[in-house]
Order: structure tokens, then C-alpha cells, then sequence
């Protein structure tokens, strides 16, 4: 495959711009669960757009609410007002998570921070003092702006900001959880950034009843990802805050929501002069254009039989991974649902030109039709939930040929 010649002022996240200079990867279509580069040629898309791809991409179902929406309303602030899409986006949440209201933001680390300065604000208006600390797992992450990276613990997405960030504490420190502990922030059942971490269920037991606040890291996991609509669903929490982004929408565009139980809520109101409002916004919050794309992705849940069509995704994955945590290149699988990481033994493998082994795997599944990204040595898979079983098996076939030929 010959790279394009490039003339681009675009500087992409997390990537070496110096090697992307040279690599041919610009994506100019999409069609179900492909991506079609400039070249002509078509990708699986097997990391769903980084998690966010849910019914595969362009679902005439989602364009059509789009365009129907940017035609009645295209965005109207929520500072101070309201539109119909919104307030029908938040009561369907409100109603699939057994929260009391919706706080609507752009992307998953605004939602984080928006749960933080509420968990803030709600001990400020409480009038308790001192409560300012936040609790985390060990290995988590959180998203890119400074709170959510305070929250995050994984050195590479924070090493060089410490002069912004902020302490936070270890879940496992038991001298965490002090009289000065605002909330416990946590991703449920897997961490996702940390290459598909599982967590062990048992894990999130001590939470009942110490935590002053808890809020739920669903981003990365809700809308079907790990089995269930939410993950929390599966550890028996009730927690005062869950934090939702990337398949919202189906993956189709920002949004993100902090849904919040009514203690948390009713702890904002009261008279005009008493200023127990929440002080904290974002301009395209509550976007109806947006919204309108989440209630379509939604209701495509029940039209589709999403979270079975996941579950047969996952069955079959599992026995695919099965073998292949038997391939002497591979250190350990790991999968919760949808999910799945499959860590290498990246010091067996000559990674070539390539960054890493696990980039070295990479580039050869894009060679073989299959777009992921690694992390460290893990090597991702997490499928569109509309993807069918020969696009699974596409995908493992794929991999295990590319093992043989490291």
C-alpha cells in the first residue's frame, strides 16, 4: 500500500505526528461497520471508533433523525432554557439508570468534570466544610482535561502535567476514605484505558455505605459494552452520580451526559439570592441535533435487539479467545462482554518498524481488512454491536494469521 502525499495542518491526539507524515491512514467513507480509507480500501472497524460505534456507522436511522432535527432546531442554549429533545433525551436516561436529572456536556471527560465540581458544590451547599479529596481505583482513567486526569492513574496521559493536576487517593489505601473525602469516582467491571483491565466484582463491595459520594465511570462501558445496557447494572451499586459518553449517540456525534440521583439534585435548589445553583456550563450542552441522534440510537436498542445481538458477539469471541490464549505469543485475553483485549508478549515479538509489538500486530491487521489501536501490548477488540459473526471470526482470523507471521 503506498501513503498518499500529504499537505495537512491537522494534529491528531495521542499519535506521533512525525510517522502519521508518512502512514496512509485517512478515512473518507463509512458504510455498517467499515471504514473506507482515501485508498480505496475497506476496514472493519474493530475498536468502534474507539467505543463509540454501537449500530454500525451512517445508520440511515440516526442520519434521518439528524437531518430532521437540524431542520426544526439546530441548537438553542441551556443556560437559562430549555428544548423538547433535550428534556425527552433526559427523561429516557433518567428512566434506564434510576437517576433523578440529566446534566448534558459535549465529550465523556466533561461529564467527569462536571461530576466533580458537582460532588464539590453539593458539600458547599450541604454547608459542610472540608469534604474536597477524591477516591479512585488504581490503574483508572478518566478522560484528558485536568479533573479527570487528577482522577486517572496510569503515568503515561499525566506524567508531564503534575504542576495542573491534583491529589486523589488509592481505593486501596485505608486511610483513603477520611472526613475530607468528597466522592469515590470508579470505572465498573473494566478499565478500559488500562488495555481491557478487568475488575473483579467482589471488588466493589466495600463501597456500600462508606462512600459520601459515588460516582459511576460509564463512558467507556454503557450502552451495551459489557452485556447489559450499563454495567453497574451487574454489581448491585447505587451510586449518586453516573457519568455517560461515546455510544450515547450511537457514535454518530459529541455528547455526554452526568446523571444524578435526587439527593444529589435536591441539593441545588432553592431561592434565587441563595446562589445554590450549579455553577458550572458548556456552550452546546443539550444540543438538540445531538440529542435527537441519542434518543434514534436508543430506540434502536429495542428495534434491533441490540444488547442479544452483543451477547452473541461476546459468545463467540470468548470461544475464539479461547484458543487463541493458548499461542505462545499471546501473555493473556481478557474480556468483559464486548470488550476484549488481547495482551501480547511484546518482548517475543520483533516489532520491526513499528513503535511497539503490539503496533507491529496493528499495522498487519490493517493490511488484513481490521482497524484497531493497541494499548501498550494489548491489542484491542471492541466490535460495533451490530457486527455479524463472519466479521468476528474476519477479525480473529486476521490476528491469528498475523501472530504466525511474527
Amino acid at each position: 500500500m503506498t501513503a498518499p502525499a500529504r499537505a495537512s495542518n491537522l494534529w491528531l491526539p495521542f499519535t506521533q505526528m512525525r510517522s502519521f507524515e508518512r502512514s496512509p491512514r485517512t478515512f473518507v467513507r463509512a458504510d455498517g461497520n467499515a471504514l473506507i480509507d482515501d485508498a480505496g480500501n475497506r476496514l472493519y472497524d474493530a475498536v468502534s471508533s474507539i467505543w463509540t460505534i454501537v449500530h454500525g456507522h451512517c445508520h440511515p436511522r440516526i442520519v434521518e433523525a439528524i437531518a430532521r432535527q437540524a431542520a426544526t432546531l439546530d441548537h438553542a442554549t441551556t443556560l437559562g432554557a430549555a428544548n423538547p429533545v433535550a428534556e425527552t433525551l433526559a427523561t429516557r436516561l433518567c428512566a434506564l439508570t434510576g437517576m433523578e436529572r440529566a446534566f448534558f456536556a459535549a465529550d465523556g471527560a466533561s461529564a467527569v468534570e462536571a461530576a466533580l465540581k458537582i460532588a464539590l458544590q453539593y458539600w458547599h451547599n450541604a454547608g459542610v466544610s472540608g469534604r474536597t479529596r477524591f477516591v479512585r481505583l488504581d490503574g483508572g482513567y478518566h478522560g484528558d482535561t485536568v479533573g479527570a486526569m487528577s482522577l486517572s492513574d496510569i503515568a503515561a496521559f499525566k506524567a508531564p502535567f503534575g504542576s495542573v493536576t491534583f491529589e486523589t487517593r488509592s481505593y486501596d489505601d485505608p486511610a483513603a476514605f477520611g472526613d475530607d473525602v468528597a466522592a469515590v469516582v470508579v470505572e465498573p467491571l473494566v478499565q478500559a484505558a488500562a488495555g481491557m483491565r478487568l475488575v473483579e466484582p467482589a471488588r466493589y463491595e466495600r463501597l456500600q455505605g462508606i462512600a459520601p459520594l459515588l460516582i459511576v465511570d460509564e463512558i467507556a462501558t454503557g450502552f451495551g459494552r459489557t452485556g447489559t445496557m450499563f454495567a453497574c447494572e451487574r454489581l448491585g451499586l447505587a451510586p449518586d452520580a453516573i457519568c455517560v459518553g461515546k455510544g450515547i449517540t450511537g457514535g454518530a456525534l459529541a455528547l455526554s451526559a452526568t446523571l444524578v440521583s435526587a439527593r444529589v439534585y435536591d441539593a441545588f435548589l432553592g431561592e434565587p439570592g441563595e446562589m445554590r445553583q450549579l455553577f458550572h456550563g458548556h456552550s452546546y450542552a443539550g444540543n438538540p441535533i445531538a440529542c435527537a441522534a441519542a434518543l434514534a440510537s436508543l430506540a434502536l436498542f429495542d428495534e434491533e435487539a441490540t444488547l442479544e445481538n452483543a451477547a452473541r458477539i461476546a459468545e463467540r469471541a470468548a470461544r475464539r479467545l479461547d484458543a487463541l490464549q493458548r499461542h505462545p505469543l499471546v501473555r493473556e485475553v481478557r474480556q468483559a462482554g464486548t470488550m476484549i483485549g488481547v495482551e501480547l508478549r511484546g518482548d517475543a515479538i520483533d516489532a520491526l518498524q513499528s513503535p511497539t509489538a503490539a503496533w507491529r500486530v496493528a499495522n498487519g491487521l490493517y493490511e488484513r481488512g481490521a482497524f484497531t489501536r493497541p494499548i501498550g501490548d494489548t491489542v484491542q477488540f471492541v466490535p460495533p454491536l451490530s457486527s455479524a459473526p463472519h466479521e468476528v471470526d474476519g477479525f480473529f482470523d486476521a490476528l491469528t494469521a498475523e501472530l504466525e507471521r511474527c
